[in-house]
């Protein structure tokens, strides 16, 4: 979702970044390059943040909104990085006045660095009336992580080679709800621990799965999982304090999204999740808890 507000002669483009929620995935040992194989079906929530692009001389960043004080504005920042991306490959020499609301725990599995450069690309090619379509825009996503191209349409999708290349999927809408234990999970220690307790022999190629009901789309969830879920829950146990605590009649399927340490738990009605979510917040306020939608076409 985009949209431009006007603050007097300027424009500013206000873009949503949601969540990315990996409902599978499978990752096999390292690879010659030393990337890891994966496949994974992503789709995405309708939480997330937003990145507002202003007229400015130069490419800047401010970060604001409630969970501002776990990022800095560093030039290693991956808006900053998207911004700087985008006006080298479009020739573009004017700046921006970039601002990320940060509503999501930082290194929490669920795409937020990855979307908020998505949605940093969506809103420059915007404000700086660029008119590319997705398919350049996610090319310049692409040297910023695997994760950044398929955030940029933000669609449901068969993620595969290291999760750089994507093919868009039909699948279900869930009633879910995300639960972060507060702790922060960088995904490189996740993919050491995992290479340390030599997983990954059994990783085999397939193809795009097809999801046609919510009940066989289900099924698939719980009979594929999460590669990673073993060596996140290693590195913070909290993640099984979590599980533990979605094992709830309400809830269909739990399971890990991406690295962790967020969880994602499915269950059949809002009514559901809203409940769910409320009980939970009360007895963990530590924790980030969120009733959502998964696959809201955010």
């Amino acid at each position: 979702l985009a949209g431009a507000a006007a603050h007097g002669a300027a424009m500013s483009v206000r873009v949503f970044a949601p969540a990315k929620v990996n409902l599978t995935l499978q990752v096999g040992a390292p690879r010659a390059d030393g990337l890891h194989p994966l496949q994974s079906v992503a789709a995405f929530a309708d939480v997330g943040e937003f990145v507002e692009a202003a007229p400015g001389d130069v490419i800047s960043l401010r970060i604001d909104g409630p969970m501002a004080a776990g990022l800095k504005a560093r030039e290693d920042n991956l808006v900053l990085r998207a911004a700087r991306a985008l006006a080298e490959a479009a020739g573009v020499k004017q700046g921006a006045a970039l601002t990320l609301c940060k509503h999501m725990p930082v290194a929490s599995g669920i795409g937020g660095g990855s979307s908020d450069a998505a949605a940093t690309l969506r809103a420059l090619n915007q404000l700086w009336r660029l008119d590319w379509p997705a398919a350049q825009l996610m090319e310049v996503a692409r040297p910023l992580g695997a994760d950044a191209p398929v955030c940029v349409a933000a669609r449901a999708a068969y993620m595969t080679g290291a999760g750089e290349t994507h093919i868009t999927l039909a699948a279900p809408r869930f009633d879910a709800v995300l639960v972060n234990p507060g702790k922060p999970l960088a995904t490189g220690d996740v993919y050491r621990r995992f290479d340390a307790m030599g997983l990954g022999a059994g990783f085999r190629e397939a193809p795009a799965p097809n999801w046609a009901t919510r009940d066989a789309a289900l099924s698939a969830m719980a009979a594929i999982g999460n590669d990673l879920e073993a060596p996140a829950r290693a590195l913070v146990p909290e993640i099984g304090a979590v599980a533990e605590r979605l094992r709830d009649p309400r809830v269909r399927y739990a399971a890990l999204s991406g690295s962790g340490a967020t969880m994602f738990a499915i269950t059949d009605t809002a009514a559901a999740a809203v409940s769910l979510a409320q009980e939970i917040a009360a007895a963990r306020p530590d924790w980030w808890v969120r009733a959502v939608v998964i696959g809201a076409g955010a």
